[in-house]
C-alpha cells in the first residue's frame, strides 16, 4: 500500500492550471504586454509542454507508479 502525497497532487494541480491557462492564451491570441515589450506566442507553447509534462509527471510520482 502507498502512501497518499497530498503536497505531490498540490503541485500536480498547479501546474496543470498553467498548462490550461497557457492552452486558453493561445485559442484567445491574448496579448501580454509587459513594459515596452511584448511576450511572443511560442512562450504559451512552450508552457503547455512543460506544465503539462510537469503535471503527468507528478500525477506518477502521487500514485507510486515509477516505471515498467
Amino acid at each position: 500500500m502507498t502512501r497518499s502525497k497530498p503536497f505531490t497532487w498540490v503541485a500536480a494541480v498547479i501546474f496543470a492550471l498553467i498548462a490550461i491557462i497557457h492552452i486558453v492564451r493561445l485559442s484567445t491570441h491574448f496579448q501580454i504586454i509587459i513594459g515596452s515589450h511584448t511576450i511572443p506566442m511560442w512562450v504559451s507553447i512552450v508552457g503547455v509542454i512543460v506544465g503539462a509534462f510537469l503535471s503527468w509527471m507528478l500525477c506518477r510520482e502521487a500514485r507510486g507508479t515509477t516505471g515498467p
